[in-house]
Parts: structure tokens; sequence; C-alpha cells
């Protein structure tokens, strides 16, 4: 996301698109969505997670009302077992905030945990249910917080510090933690910080996070998301500051990347400046998806060894489509529109990767992530 001067992280990804969240009826056990039906969570700016439940036949959303509330849930996921959300909560002094998932998917808050951090824009539960990772982007660190009894938070068990910067003045000034992850065998933990130019890599050794080396990205890339091939041999990053994305080569052994190519992610268009934010691969590996705001489009990449080859672009059914996620059985892909304030819905054509829009948009506050669960 591009960030005027004076102007904090949050103006320019909710207050800048003109829409507040809100108007959302609360969850209760009995009006939650029924058990056996799909059903989608939203995080979003603003004060609440919504529940929607999705019509089987044509995948399109329908919104049932608010889940919980909770301040600025910007991003948020389930453990392994379903059984309980984390939100990151992205404030200043950021929190995660854990749920107990009910009936119909309603949620139960069970407390929440300092991420001693600024501004906390992602996390993840690592695979094995033991401790939720999250990114801080103002304060540019990672934290790890173990799971307790029922999956309520404990205290922070280590805070990691990046450090870094970029030739960008406004966005690069120092480092900016913007997404962590495992790699899928859950053996090492990678931060991807869009200030430093720089993929972290690190040991989780008893909740401790042990660096164990780091990928340099071209001076100001600004990497923003990364995703990995279901082979575990190559990864996806999205350089949110240059409009590409990067190839990663992945060495599972050591938990280490090399850059192996760089590609745009959409066409240059006269008069718009383009920021990429999320990237997805279906789960047969044949296909890339990444999400483009500015362009407000989903790229679609046809996945060839170590390349990608450029699918085209299908509109995105909205502004500033900041996440994107495919749905259970991977025939669609929801995008979370933030500035329109829409949740729109694109098909997947399996055989050939292309996507068309499944229908008309919800409207759905200031989404930032889409859940499907």
């Amino acid at each position: 996301m591009e960030m005027p001067m004076g102007k904090s992280r949050r103006w320019v990804l909710g207050v800048a698109g003109g829409v507040v969240a809100g108007g959302l009826a609360e969850v209760s056990a009995s009006a939650a969505v029924p058990d056996g039906r799909r059903r989608v969570y939203i995080g979003s700016y603003g004060n609440g997670i919504a529940l929607v439940t999705v019509n089987p036949a044509t995948g399109l959303p329908m919104l049932a009302g608010k889940a919980a509330d909770t301040p600025d849930p910007s991003y948020v996921a389930l453990s392994p077992d379903g059984r309980t959300l984390y939100a990151a909560n992205e404030l200043e002094a950021g929190t995660i905030s854990a749920f107990a998932v009910g009936h119909g998917g309603a949620l139960r808050f069970l407390g929440s945990r300092s991420t001693r951090g600024a501004h906390p824009c992602h996390l993840q539960v690592h695979p094995n249910g033991g401790f939720v990772l999250s990114a801080n982007y103002t304060s540019g660190n990672v934290t790890v917080h173990p799971i307790g009894a029922g999956g309520a938070l404990e205290e922070a068990s280590d805070v990691a510090q990046h450090t870094g910067s970029g030739p960008d003045p406004e966005r690069q000034e120092g480092p900016h933690a913007h997404k962590v992850l495992t790699d899928p065998r859950g053996r090492f933990v990678h931060a991807v910080d869009l200030g430093a130019d720089t993929v972290f890599g690190y040991r989780l050794d008893s909740g401790k996070l042990v660096q164990i080396g780091a990928l340099r990205l071209p001076p100001g890339s600004g990497p923003r998301h990364l995703t990995f091939h279901p082979s575990g041999r190559f990864a996806y990053v999205t350089n949110e500051l240059t409009a590409t994305v990067g190839v990663l080569g992945y060495d599972p052994a050591r938990g280490r990347f090399t850059l192996v190519r760089t590609l745009s992610t959409a066409p240059a268009t006269p008069g718009v400046r383009n920021y990429p934010s999320e990237v997805l691969v279906s789960a047969d590996g044949r296909f890339v998806y990444i999400a483009n705001r500015g362009h407000n489009s989903v790229a679609a990449f046809a996945v060839n060894g170590d390349g990608l080859t450029a699918l085209g672009t299908t509109p995105a059914g909205g502004d500033w489509p900041r996440h994107i996620a495919f749905s259970r059985d991977g025939r669609f892909i929801y995008v979370a529109n933030q500035r329109s304030g829409e949740l729109a819905t694109l098909k997947v054509n399996g055989h050939n990767g292309s996507l068309t829009s499944a229908g008309p948009a919800l409207a759905t506050g200031t989404p930032t992530v889409v859940l499907p669960a």
C-alpha cells in the first residue's frame, strides 16, 4: 500500500477508502451459520469480525452478521483443529485476541495478549498447534505466543527484532514486518519485511526464534507476502513497491531461499500505480494468483518449473483488493476489496486457471482478510 506523507498506515489502509465498518448484527449461537453450511470469517478495520454464510451451489456469500467485537482485527487465522480463531488487533499497542469457535461458527472471547510491538498485520498458527506467530508492521518485529489450555494465549515467549532499511524514504525508513509463516514441514519460520527488503529465516526452538539466515531482495522491492508451492521447493513473494512477484528457490533442509526470477504482476496502465498484495497457489501447484491494488485485478499465472507464465488479469470486483483466499474446495477465490467495502467472488477454472466473476459482490465494512472455515 502507498503511504502518503504525514499519514498513518491505518489511514491509507482504511479511512482513505471512505468506508467505515459497522452496521452488522451480533451473531449469537442461535443466529450463527447452521452447522454443515459453508462459512467465511471477515477481518476488517473497525470493531468486529464478520461471519458470512456461503451458497454451496454458487459460491456466493450472504452476510450473517458480526461474530465478535474486537478492535481492528485486520488478520485472522484458525488453529489446525479449527476450534480456535486468532485475530491480529492492528493497534499501536498491538494485541492478539483468541476466540473459541462454537456452534455454527459463533465466537467466544478467550482473552488477548500483547505482541510487544506496534500494528500487528499478520499471524499464523504453527502447524504443530503450539504457537501463534505474529508480524508487527510499524515496530518491525516478530512475536511468538505459546498456546495454552483451551486455545488461550500465554504471554509472549520471544520477540525477534528486525533491522535494515531501503531506498524508499516514506515506506522503508526502517524494518516493517508484513508476514510470518512456517515452511510446509513446519521446520523453519520465515518473516517477510517490507522496510528491510528482506525475508528473515528462523528456527523455532522451545518458543524462541533463532535466526538462521536472510534473503536480501533488490533494494526498493518492498516484499509483502510469501506463499510456498506445494512441492516445498519454490515460493512466491509479492513485492509491493515494484509491483512484481519474485520466484524463489527453497532448500528445505537448510531453510534458505534464492531469488530465481522476477515478473510484473499486472500490465502497465497509464496513471495507475499498482501494489500487489496477497499471493495464492492452487492445491495442485499448477497456478498462482496475485491480488493487485491500484490495477484492481487478480492476476493468474501458470507454473512452469521454476518460472511463471502470465495468463491474464481479471477485475477484482471492487476497489483495492487487499486479500484473496480460496474456498475450501478450491472452486472459488474470495476477494476482500478494502476501499469499496465489498467481498467479491471469482470462479476458478481448474483446467486452464482462468477466473470469471461468480456474481455480485457483497457489501461488508472495510474487509482486510477473508478466511473460509
